[in-house]
């Protein structure tokens, strides 16, 4: 059976019709005196999952974090958390812990004076504090940077004590507001397979704010897309990618081509598309509420092939064109052509072989080909 992407986990309790959420969001809306930040926005998020709001800014996503941990109230709906109702709870008597963008480390302390700052605060025993730190420090690998302060340690390094406190009280849920946007490119790779470790030996459950992408289709289990405080799609990364449910949700989520059209015919499963330009575009297993009228066929150019000569008789979905740019990225390099009709349409191909016979270059002819079932048709 073919799946779309790949499955990091089998853990898909959004699936089973029989699982209770461990977070609802009831027709919650917000507004800052005439500005509406969330609108009428109901979301479910289940025990131990990884759950990311990806949206630009301004799109509420922190908003809708701040009235999960209590710095906010919503104006209203009710919030759930394992069936209580949060309405009224100030946020130190709520079973969540937020972790800032910023850390807010204490400088003046050291790394397990920070860390067992909350637990001191909670009145837990001396005994059993030093033994809790003892535990995070382990966890977060840091016990050879005990007694040191914030400002003698990396950036990734103050990432993780912020991580490591958040964490000692052993809340039920982890607020994690923009974690890794402080970090450079690299560590913020490295850490973010740490944070999907650390989520998974902890059991917890970890709702993440982000804007980039690439973070929250690598942690998440699943994403919700908003925007102007609405929530376009929620689903796992694969499916946001490869089967996006509207335009805005496409464009947002990675490169992609949006090729308009309108439906020409409809034979079963397979769709006939004819383009602005008058090209022919076939589509296998197209949605069945799709018959008539104007489309737009979405295509990610990793699923287009380019090449310096016309494809075979009867290839579908053939289109010519010419190299109008390209960038070489390393690892692949990424086609703009430039279609009859002047659209231009991405390509991207991987750099398998260091040698090629077949180089493309700006001004050449080109063509372009791709699979019927490569790209997703969109109706709105």
């Amino acid at each position: 059976m073919k799946s779309l992407g790949s499955i990091r986990r089998s853990f898909a309790p959004w699936a089973d019709p029989a699982a209770r959420p461990y977070i609802s969001f009831e027709n919650i809306t917000k507004r800052f005196g005439d500005f509406t930040a969330v609108n009428n926005l109901s979301l479910d998020i289940y025990e131990r999952e990884f759950f990311a709001l990806l949206g630009a800014s301004g799109c509420g996503k922190s908003t809708l974090l701040r009235m999960l941990a209590g710095f906010e109230e919503p104006t209203s709906g009710r919030i759930l958390l394992d069936g209580q109702d949060l309405r009224g709870i100030p946020p130190y008597r709520r079973p969540v812990n937020m972790m800032f963008q910023s850390y807010a480390l204490f400088p003046h302390m050291s790394v397990e004076q920070n860390i067992a700052f909350g637990l001191k605060q909670d009145g837990m025993p001396k005994a059993q504090i030093a033994e809790r730190v003892a535990e995070m420090l382990k966890l977060v690998k840091l016990e050879q940077f005990a007694r040191r302060k914030p400002h003698q340690l990396s950036g990734g390094q103050r990432q993780r004590v912020a991580l490591a406190r958040s964490v000692a009280k052993r809340p039920k849920v982890l607020l994690l507001d923009e974690p890794l946007g402080a970090l450079d490119k690299k560590l913020r790779e490295e850490t973010q397979f740490e944070l999907m470790d650390l989520q998974q030996n902890l059991g917890l459950t970890f709702v993440v704010v982000t804007h980039d992408q690439e973070e929250a289709m690598t942690m998440a289990d699943r994403i919700a897309i908003l925007d102007k405080g609405e929530v376009m799609q929620v689903a796992t990364p694969a499916e946001v990618y490869e089967a996006p449910a509207s335009r805005f949700v496409a464009s947002f989520v990675g490169t992609v081509n949006l090729l308009e059209g309108s439906v020409a015919a409809r034979e079963g499963s397979n769709l006939r598309i004819t383009g602005a330009s008058g090209a022919q575009i076939l589509v296998e297993n197209a949605p069945d509420h799709v018959g008539s009228g104007e489309i737009a066929f979405a295509i990610r150019p990793e699923k287009i092939r380019v090449s310096p000569r016309r494809p075979a008789e009867g290839t579908p979905n053939v289109m010519e064109g010419e190299i109008f740019d390209l960038a070489y990225l390393g690892d692949m390099t990424v086609y703009h052509v430039r279609l009859a009709d002047g659209q231009v349409v991405k390509a991207s191909a991987l750099n398998s072989a260091r040698l090629t016979d077949d180089q493309l270059t700006w001004n050449d002819r080109a063509w372009i080909s791709f699979a019927p079932d490569a790209g997703i048709v969109l109706t709105r």
